[in-house]
């Protein structure tokens, strides 16, 4: 019993020392195959139009993927995503604006127990300090493991449409 619990200590240990120690950054680029979600979407349309790349990285090594794209409004399928962010990001350019008002994120995954929910967090705090974004919502496949993920992590359900659903993390 003694052996057992040391190992559980020590399991615990190595998880909290990774999440203590990963930080979030951009990404340029990711290995979209390793997208158990959207692994159709390439890398250009992961980084234009002002929609971005975040991943989660410990001692070099990129743990949870997230990648965003910067909307006015809440899209129901990826063609919708593609065309708000694309107006956005114009609209941002003719105004001399920051891109969209609504962090739109359209997958994430991780390669590390405990990185998806990180990621989540850490987004959340980046965009709360962010002074143009106000709202923080997803675009999910319309599966239970993604339903169940975004309650557990403290979404609120706000549709479910033909292929997709969307959850808002409060700000």
């Amino acid at each position: 019993m003694k052996e057992l619990n040391k190992k559980v200590k020590e399991k615990f240990e190595d998880f909290f020392d990774w999440i203590k120690g990963a930080e979030l950054i951009e990404l340029k680029s990711c290995d979209t195959k390793e997208d158990p979600v959207r692994p159709d979407l390439d890398n250009n349309f992961r980084t234009s139009y002002g929609r971005k790349i975040f991943g989660v990285k410990y001692k070099n090594e990129i743990c949870a993927i997230m990648c965003f794209g910067f909307t006015n409004e809440i899209p129901k399928n990826v063609k919708e995503l593609d065309l708000m962010t694309k107006d956005a990001h114009l609209q941002s350019i003719r105004r001399d604006q920051r891109v969209g008002k609504i962090a739109i994120a359209y997958t994430v995954w991780s390669k590390k127990k405990g990185g998806g929910k990180l990621i989540v967090k850490e987004v959340f705090k980046k965009i709360k300090k962010s002074n143009h974004l106000n709202r923080l919502v997803t675009l999910s496949p319309l599966t239970d493991m993604a339903r169940n993920f975004h309650l557990r992590n403290g979404a609120v359900e706000l549709q479910v449409n033909q292929d997709t659903q969307n959850f808002e993390y409060k700000i």
